[in-house]
Parts: structure tokens; sequence; C-alpha cells
């Protein structure tokens, strides 16, 4: 989405909140708006996490072990929409589907190809799943154990954001009241168990890629974390107990004074809000940690080589803006998932951005400039108004409800689009600035079919040589614990051990929670 219009074109010290700039304050302290950490990248480098998966296990392990290589510092798994729904390769549902936008994972077989040879002590892992996250992160803890990793020692994040999914997602199965449940569950078992993981990653990314602007994607994104934060609270837990294993995504996109305040005013925002409507006592409690992303919708088919250009200023804004955590996508991602060329450049971009340029050297350089000060705090006032709006209309969930936050989110959507169509906003190759000429000019990597044909071969042959007995006795006990408060989590752990599948344990879990069905917001 294009820049949003400055008011006016210079801008002093008189333009701050209350027309005077006020002192931002030092980075890693409250409310942290210059950044978490006192020394910020002088001390680490963010991490280097590139989202990758396609086809079959195998395949998507060549690729994270060639980025590994490549100087990759982190992994991210994309899993395709069967796995993502809860659905196993083999069910005709499935067909057509089975690897396309992500690896396709059905049993611990799969997690244990995906990750062969990759060591969990070492590396740490993100996963974008969110119905399924609870079973993803049980076969990522059984393969642990297979490598003899102990669950305390392991590192990473699920994203388990189930409210943005009925936001501007879609990949949601279950209700919202026992999709929180399921959230909550992951709260409790990890905060025991796996301590050093980051049981959720609340999510703007997709939000901003629906169409918001920046104000909306972090007033929602919060009001989400709140929601959240009080769930947990009300099923018995502390709050300094989970609060600093809750972690952010957030999209970067072409405003690059815009995306740098964005993040500022957030990471403001959510420390207040977890000191003084929380009450949480610890200060890492009130720390939010993000990852972020470059814009998926900004990339165009047109003149693809562009994009190139777009993500190196967006990557450039996510690191002044002072993330932990950033994916640079690649070229070609408007025509397909990302050739293994144009993947190693994107993470060439943010390499070049961390030892190059020299922005790594100094934490939150652009603080004190009158213009991003101004911005911050225009964000923060703006998304403020926003959670206080959603808060006294009875919260995210009645929200989403009402199709407040959907209607709010394409009306934005809306609004950019006629300034696209009537060149108030220009994007370069599209509707300026417009080459004539045939197909893409870059090449464009396809899934080979016969993967999916593998897949599904190698997934009906496994359930074969199953105990059917055992597979039965392993989903009655967790239809029954679904109907009780039991943790589901151990019980997740143990029917993928004795090989049940994926789509096993959902189907199971659909039929006590039922499915969700959307209400069309016109």
């Amino acid at each position: 989405m294009s820049p949003s219009k400055p008011t006016k074109i210079v801008f002093g010290p008189d333009d701050g909140p209350s027309n005077k700039i006020v002192d931002p304050g030092q980075p890693g302290e409250f409310p942290f708006t210059r950044g978490i950490q006192k020394d910020m990248y002088r001390g680490k480098l963010w991490t280097m996490r590139q989202y990758a998966g396609f086809g079959s296990a195998e395949e998507s392990n060549k690729r994270y072990r060639m980025l590994l290589k490549k100087g990759q510092t982190g992994l991210s798994v994309a899993f395709d929409l069967p796995t993502q729904m809860g659905y196993d390769a083999d069910e005709p549902v499935a067909q057509g589907e089975v690897g396309k936008v992500g690896v396709s994972i059905s049993t611990l077989e799969d997690m244990e190809m995906l990750l062969n040879g990759i060591p969990l002590d070492k590396v740490s892992t993100s996963m974008t799943i969110n119905s399924t996250a609870g079973i993803l992160l049980a076969l990522y803890i059984c393969v642990a154990k297979k490598q003899g990793v102990a669950r305390a020692n392991l590192k990473g994040t699920i994203q388990n954001d189930l409210l943005k999914e009925y936001i501007s997602r879609g990949t949601y199965i279950y209700p919202p009241k026992p999709s929180m449940r399921l959230i909550t569950d992951i709260f409790s078992f990890c905060q025991k168990e796996v301590p050093q993981w980051n049981t959720i990653s609340i999510s703007g990314y997709h939000i901003r890629e629906a169409g918001s602007t920046a104000i909306q994607e972090v007033a929602f994104t919060l009001a989400n974390g709140i929601t959240y934060v009080q769930a947990a609270i009300d099923s018995g837990l502390d709050v300094d107990d989970f609060a600093s294993r809750l972690s952010f995504f957030f999209n970067v996109q072409n405003n690059f004074f815009e995306e740098v305040a964005k993040f500022r005013a957030a990471r403001t925002l959510w420390a207040q809000i977890m000191r003084d409507q929380f009450k949480a006592e610890n200060p890492k409690s009130w720390l939010l940690r993000f990852h972020t992303q470059t814009a998926g919708v900004s990339l165009m088919a047109q003149q693809p080589e562009n994009n190139v250009v777009r993500v190196a200023i967006q990557a450039l804004a996510a690191v002044l803006g002072g993330t932990q955590s950033l994916h640079t996508n690649s070229k070609d991602e408007a025509l397909g998932l990302p050739t293994e060329e144009a993947a190693i450049l994107a993470l060439r971009t943010q390499q070049i951005i961390a030892n190059e340029t020299g922005v790594s050297l100094v934490v939150d350089p652009l603080g004190g400039s009158y213009y991003v000060e101004h911005l911050t705090k225009q964000i923060e006032d703006g998304a403020r108004q926003y959670i206080d709006r959603i808060e006294k209309s009875g919260g995210v969930l009645r929200c989403i409800e009402t199709g407040f936050i959907q209607k709010e989110i394409q009306n934005s959507s809306f609004e950019f689009q006629k300034k696209v169509d009537s060149k108030e906003e220009v994007i370069v190759g599209v509707n300026e600035f417009v080459e004539g000429g045939g197909g893409p000019t870059i090449p464009i990597m396809k899934i080979n079919l016969a993967l999916q044909k593998k897949q599904i071969q190698r997934l009906v042959k496994f359930k074969k040589a199953r105990k059917p007995q055992s597979v039965s006795k392993q989903l009655e006990q967790i239809r029954n614990a679904a109907n009780s408060k039991e943790n589901l989590m151990p019980l997740f752990v143990t029917a993928l051990e004795n090989k049940v599948t994926l789509g096993e344990i959902s189907h199971a879990l659909r039929e006590v929670f039922g499915i969700h069905k959307e209400n069309v917001v016109i």
C-alpha cells in the first residue's frame, strides 16, 4: 500500500504531542519506544528467518539446509493448505492442493523427513500454523525427542493466532470458543514443558495484507493480543507466567517513515497495556517482541525485478524500526513460490543491510526526528482510539461477530484501490511507467505433481502399517479430553507417537467442537 499523505511538508519542534516533541526515552527502558534492548543489533543481529516450504518434506528439507548454508539464522516453515486446515494429504478435499503453497505434513514420519539433519537444540524454528498449531508443535516435540533434544531446550514460535484468521485470512476450523481453549492449552503446556518456546505470534501481517492501514494493523493486532492475555488469565494462568513468551508478527510496506513509526508506536502501546491494564510485574512481560515480513501485497507481477527494490526498502524500515526477526520476500512471489535463486537474493538483501549499511551500529537512529516522532504519536493515538472503541463494543470476539473489524479493513482496502485506479497512488509498472510485452521476464517455480502423488502414496502405506485398535483408542482419548477441561497437548504428543495422523486428530476435534461458519459481512 502506498504512502499516506502527510498533513504538511516540513516538521519541527511544534509538531509533537501537545505541540511539543517529547523525549522518547532510552532504548531498553519503559515504554520501549526506542527498542526493547539497550544495545539492539550491536549485541545481536536480528534473526534472518526466510519463510519456505513446498511439495514434499524431502524437497522442503533441501531448501532449509541450503538457506542455512547460505547464512540464514533460523527456520520458518510454510505448510500447505490441507495441513493448515487439518486434512491429511490422501483426503479427497486435499486433492490439487497437496504441497502447493507449503509443505505437506500428515504424520510424524513426514515431520522427521522435514527436519532431517537439522539440530533442533541449535536452530530456532518458526511455524506459520494456526488451527492445527498444537498438533504441529507436538510433532516438533516428537522429532526432538528422537534427536535426543529435551523439550526445555527447544526454541521457536508457532503462529497460533486464530482471531486474525476470522478477521482476515480464513484458515480456521473450529468456532472461536474452542479455538481459544486450544490456544490457552498451548500456553499452559509450554509454560511447564517448553519454556523457551514462543507460544503465539499475534499477527498483524495478514490484517495489513487484507487492506488495513498502518494504524488499523497496530490497533487490531494489539486488541487481539489483549483478548489472548485475558483468555489465559481467565483459564487460571498468572500473567507473568506466560506474557514473556508472547510474540508479534507485523507487515512492513513501502511508506518508509510510517513503517518505522508504526513499530515504535506498537512497542509503546503494548508496554503500557501489559503494565497498566494487566498489572504485569515482570519487565519482560511488557516487551513487544516481533517478527517482520516484507509486504506480499506490494509485490507486482509486472516488472518483477522492481520487487527487489521494494523489498530492500521495506527490510531497511523493519530494521530501523527495531525488529527481532525478519523475512524478506523474493522478487518472484507475485508469480509463484520462490525459486532457489530468488530466495538466495532475498536473503542476501538482509545480509547487505546488516553488514554494509552501518544501520545496525546505532540503536533507533531515527529517534528524535521531528517527523518520525510526530508519526509515532499519531499512530499511537489512532490505534488507542480503535482499541478503546473495540473494548466499549464488547471486545474483539463481539466485533468479529458484528463484522466491525472486517468492515473497517474492507473500507480501507476499497479506498486505496480507488486511489490506484485514479492514479492518485502510483504503483510503478502497474498504473504508471508501464512497459509493453508478454509474460513474466523471470523464471517461475512450479510444483512437480509427482511430489504430490508420492506424498499420498507414502501416507497410504503409513496408514496400512498401523494397528487400527491403537489409533481408535488414542482418538477416543482425545475426544474425551476435548469434552473436558483436560489439557490436550500431552494427548497430541502421545497420539502422534502412536502413528495417529494430523487429519485424524483434527477430525476428532471437529466431532466435539464443530466447525466455524463465517458471518458474511456486507
